[in-house]
């Protein structure tokens, strides 16, 4: 498993929030850090998935297609917010 997902379902993060998560991310980045922060998810378990993205960003890439979503919008998305 994603060790993303892993850690969101270690703090009890439904399958359905985590796909809301994601689809989120795949429109809007900076919304989905709003809705990471409602979660739940401890400070220093945060600190830790953020390290990962930061060293591992395919990471991201993988778990979108495992939930099965669109990848190309998380990169049509990051392309807007860099202009």
């Amino acid at each position: 498993m994603n060790p993303i997902l892993a850690i969101l379902k270690e703090h009890n993060v439904s399958d359905a929030q985590i796909k809301d998560l994601f689809q989120t991310l795949t429109e809007n980045p900076m919304a989905a850090m709003a809705t990471i922060g409602q979660l739940g998810i401890p400070p220093e378990k945060l600190q830790q998935l953020m390290g990962l993205v930061m060293q591992n960003p395919a990471l991201i890439k993988e778990a979108v297609v495992e939930l099965g979503l669109d990848f190309s919008k998380v990169e049509a998305a990051k392309a807007q917010l860099q202009k």
